[in-house]
């Protein structure tokens, strides 16, 4: 299985329609990124997907993530085979998102019926080590979401070296720390009562109290608060830990804001870091 190649530093942009979201999407790659990932659950239709590559010249796009129970594999695959033809090479199928009794036979399933897009253009979400071991044969990449470094660590291990590790990262660029805790509760107050979220929250050394109360180390275990200094340190631990690629996702305390000047601001550092 081909690995991805997709530069070490992306970025996690909510969908959105319109000339100033376009124009910022379009900046960011000037900006150097390496790759942009639109997030899947504010997703209206999959147009908005295509709109961000037609906004971009030659920067990956990916979706992060596609429910597997939203939208049908016909669709996923109509959308990958457009983009082909007219952007080749440029998108990337993130997947996701499956539920019931039988998660596992589910996405097996829909990825069976997705033959227009090959492994090497799929990555996969990822938590726990079954699916860890599912993506094997299956995707390119893994890619997890409110990870400790040590978690990357050992997924790295469990994926082995043909796999490629992508690590979403959400960031809190907020000097004040009380400040910043109360703006990064906002996607724990969602994510965190997440079956398979809390599940991993407990792998990674959590305990139910502070899941419960999003407790402070919770908090700040997940999600990178603080200067940009603080969480270009946070993206650097991952990368030692073997992400090949880290995704960071900017949370303000307005979510239908553009982080453009956020996002600008990392890039001075992130970008000019990444080897």
């Amino acid at each position: 299985m081909a690995r991805l190649e997709l530069g070490r530093i992306g970025v996690v942009v909510n969908p959105g329609r319109g000339d100033a979201f376009l124009g910022a999407v379009a900046e960011l790659e000037a900006l150097g990124y390496a790759a942009i990932w639109v997030t899947g659950g504010p997703l209206e239709d999959l147009q908005q997907l295509a709109d961000v590559v037609r906004a971009t010249r030659e920067i990956g796009v990916g979706s992060a993530i596609l429910s597997v129970d939203r939208f049908p594999s016909a669709d996923v695959a109509a959308l990958y085979a457009q983009l082909e033809t007219t952007d080749p090479g440029r998108f990337i199928v993130g997947l996701g998102g499956a539920h019931g009794a039988k998660p596992l036979d589910t996405l097996a399933t829909y990825l069976d019926e997705l033959d227009a897009v090959p492994p090497p253009r799929r990555v996969l979400a990822a938590l726990g080590p079954r699916m860890l071991d599912f993506v094997h044969g299956r995707a390119a990449g893994a890619l997890p979401v409110l990870v400790t470094p040590d978690y990357t660590a050992d997924a790295r291990t469990r994926l082995g070296d043909e796999t490629s590790l992508v690590v979403e990262q959400l960031v809190v660029l907020e000097a004040d720390v009380t400040r910043a805790r109360q703006i990064a509760r906002g996607p724990l107050g969602f994510m965190g009562t997440l079956p398979a979220y809390q599940a991993n929250f407990r792998r990674m050394g959590f305990s139910d109290d502070e899941i419960a109360q999003r407790a402070d180390r919770l908090v700040e275990g997940l999600i990178a608060c603080g200067d940009i200094d603080a969480v270009a340190e946070r993206i650097a631990q991952h990368q030692r830990a073997g992400a090949d690629h880290v995704a960071v996702n900017v949370i303000s305390g307005s979510p239908d804001e553009l982080p453009i000047d956020k996002w600008r601001s990392l890039a001075t550092t992130l970008v000019a870091e990444a080897p």
